[in-house]
């Protein structure tokens, strides 16, 4: 595993910051950790890059731990924290060669030319850092985390201060590091880790109250998705029946379906092949359930209420 942590706690006085949570990513995750303010994600992060260090428990980053081995686990590690520290008097070369300098990086200025494409910085690349955006700060900050080529990416609101358009190149960059690297990232903005994750950890209260995949999580009670689906022609309700795994069909009007499966990606794989095979066009597909604003709500209110 790229990062395990096991029966970890943290408190700052009498306040448990982190209260004996484990979880573990593999390589090629890109894992949403969400929770309200104060739920303990930035303590859990920097606990993981070895910034702060664990009252109790262990973390392990690339199989060594991070209190034994903290100066190599920090070569195998990129962080982008919340607050993200810049020298805003240096020129946005001029620190990169400075954070290229730290990790010992050979052929340092390939690197750094290589590093402010990927995050999208060419056009501010000759401007001082505090001439920048809020938006182009942040990616500063992103390029610095990347540049040694880490195999961990931990970033603390990496999509804080940019705009849309920003926040779409951002996370088409988050999802190809992803490939390679474990990458675990915190958002307030619940669109981006749908858009970007397939699994989410949540924590409320220094616990982790779920930790699944967007799938799971989504699920209604009764554990049933509804795949809507809309031909251009008509199809007999009885041929969507015959599908794998489908429980029941509603025709809600001329065309329009509602399929109810426990497994909508294999139901949506079938009816594209259906489709293919019968010759039909498909107007649109997509899956009903709880929304991921409804599931974080629900699973963090229900620890305060309690």
């Amino acid at each position: 595993m790229s990062i395990k942590v096991s029966n970890l706690s943290k408190n700052y006085g009498a306040q448990k910051a982190v209260n004996n949570i484990s979880f573990s990513i593999g390589k090629g995750e890109i894992v949403g950790f969400l929770g309200p303010n104060g739920a303990g994600k930035s303590t859990t992060m920097k606990i993981i890059t070895g910034y702060l260090t664990g009252d109790s428990g262990d973390v392990e980053v690339c199989n060594e731990k991070v209190d034994t081995g903290s100066l190599s686990t920090k070569k195998k590690i990129g962080y982008l924290p919340e607050a993200n520290p810049l020298y805003f008097d240096m020129y946005v070369r001029e620190y990169l060669e400075f954070v290229a300098g730290i990790h010992h990086i050979e052929h340092p200025k390939n690197k750094i030319e290589e590093t402010i494409k990927t995050v999208g910085l060419t056009v501010e690349a000759n401007k001082k850092i505090g001439q920048l955006s809020k938006g182009y700060k942040q990616r500063v900050g992103l390029a610095a985390a990347l540049i040694h080529d880490p195999e961990v990416l931990i970033l603390d609101e990496p999509t804080s201060g940019l705009d849309p358009n920003q926040i779409v190149e951002i996370r088409e960059v988050i999802k190809t590091l992803g490939i390679n690297k474990t990458v675990l990232f915190s958002s307030h903005i619940l669109q981006e880790v749908q858009a970007i994750c397939d699994r989410v950890i949540i924590i409320n209260k220094g616990n982790i109250v779920a930790d699944d995949t967007l799938s799971n999580l989504q699920k209604g009670k009764s554990g049933e998705h509804i795949v809507l689906v809309q031909f251009k022609e008509n199809v007999a309700v009885e041929t969507l029946q015959k599908l794998k795994e489908v429980t029941a069909v509603e025709q809600a009007e001329a065309s329009n379906y509602k399929i109810h499966t426990i497994h909508p990606e294999s139901v949506r794989k079938q009816l594209l092949e259906l489709s293919l095979k019968n010759n039909l066009n498909i107007v649109s597909l997509q899956s009903e359930g709880n929304s991921l604003e409804e599931v974080f709500r629900s699973l963090t209110s229900t620890i305060i209420n309690n």
